[in-house]
């Protein structure tokens, strides 16, 4: 037939190792206390057609014995993740209880491919409860949204977060290596605390935050997203994807469910 459209097939690269596909890592930093309700959402997940993970869970891999600091947690699990060339992390922390498409909504970021860092809703530990979803430093939570819309931020959380490996590699790079416990890894992610003294006041000030906003903001301010390719999304005052479909409750020791009203 003339008019037949000529087909292109894409060829796929067998994995050398047989087991699997390195297309994402699943990884829970973690204290070791792990409760009955995460556990149920974790592995009770709807799981997508032809699909390939690798399950990293910290407890229980050599890499990771308990007692590390979550920056630490997460610096040796990038390290897993860039040795073993995964196309994605996600990282699942222990206190947020996953809807149960979760899998299956981040497959249509992993297929689609057009936002390298997404991350799922979820609230604080407190009442109220206020969402996780920040834009800009220092003015409070951002809340002009509703369950199901697709929000961009400049600041995330890590407790349900999905990056494309290509960011981190280019982080990697300009890292520098330390121990964390027995593992030899790069400082990707920190946990910001400074301790000066003011010699005229005479007293010693100190100033402390979390490891997701500081990555977050070196990811900005590095220019990352455009080091790993991601040019249009680099020029987004907010380049962070919020999914809110991934609503996650977060979970305290006590069983107690935040937010209280969903």
């Amino acid at each position: 037939m003339k008019n037949r459209p000529t087909i292109k097939y894409r060829t796929v690269k067998k994995n050398a190792g047989g087991g699997h596909v390195n297309r994402l890592l699943i990884a829970t930093p973690t204290t070791g206390e792990v409760r009955m309700e995460w556990v149920m959402a974790r592995y009770g997940q709807i799981i997508p057609i032809n699909w390939s993970q690798v399950q990293y869970v910290q407890f229980l891999n050599p890499y990771a014995p308990q007692g590390y600091l979550v920056a630490d947690a997460q610096n040796v699990i990038i390290k897993e993740a860039i040795e073993k060339k995964f196309e994605w992390l996600w990282l699942v922390e222990q206190d947020n209880v996953l809807p149960e498409n979760a899998v299956v909504l981040f497959n249509e970021h992993i297929r689609r491919a057009e936002v390298p860092v997404i991350s799922g809703l979820y609230y604080t530990k407190s009442e109220p409860s206020e969402p996780l979803v920040f834009r800009g430093r220092g003015t409070s939570c951002y809340t002009k949204f509703k369950i199901g819309d697709q929000v961009w931020a400049d600041g995330v959380p890590t407790g349900c977060l999905l990056i494309h490996t290509s960011i981190l590699k280019e982080m990697w790079k300009d890292s520098p290596e330390y121990m964390a416990n027995d593992v030899k890894t790069r400082r990707v992610f920190d946990t910001p605390r400074k301790l000066w003294f003011d010699p005229q006041e005479r007293e010693y000030s100190s100033t402390s935050g979390t490891s997701d906003l500081d990555w977050c903001t070196r990811v900005i301010e590095g220019k990352y997203l455009e080091k790993a390719g991601w040019k249009d999304i680099a020029k987004k005052k907010n380049p962070f994807l919020v999914d809110t479909r991934i609503f996650c409750k977060h979970i305290n020791a006590r069983g107690e469910q935040f937010p209280k009203w969903a």
